[in-house]
């Protein structure tokens, strides 16, 4: 395993506030919350990004990350929330084990986020549909 905080924590090297926990998933309560209730989801098995992750660790996440996010709503109160999970340094990932955020939108607390919208070339667009369909 690698030697990531999420490694350590993983192992009991770090304590950590558990919400959940099963064979594959460990989920806790973020140090450096955005908001009341900020909380982490990672797989247990080591892998920077999402795309290196197995099936199996893929699908174990799927299946708690709504109830997490259930849990977390009712704790809080809060009624909105936004899930967010960075791949690669580029992408602003901080910690090189794949995680999800679970951020509860509570006043001006939570997540802010910028969108500037583009605009899509449906020739360009439909080639490369296809060339994403073929490696799927």
């Amino acid at each position: 395993m690698s030697d990531t905080v999420f490694a350590k924590i993983i192992r009991g090297e770090i304590p950590c506030h558990r919400v959940y926990e099963d064979e594959h998933v460990l989920s806790f309560l973020d140090v450096g919350p955005l908001s009341t209730g900020h909380t982490l989801v990672i797989p247990k098995e080591p892998a920077v990004t999402l795309g290196e992750l197995s099936d199996e660790a893929a699908a174990a996440i799927g299946r708690v990350l709504p109830r997490i996010c259930r849990a977390v709503m009712k704790a809080t109160g809060a009624t909105a929330y936004n899930i967010l999970q960075n791949n690669g340094k580029d992408a602003h990932q901080e910690v090189m084990h794949v995680h999800f955020h679970i951020i509860p939108k509570l006043g001006s607390g939570g997540l802010g986020i910028g969108w500037k919208a583009g605009e899509i070339d449906h020739a360009e667009a439909a080639k490369l549909a296809e060339q994403i369909a073929s490696s799927v």
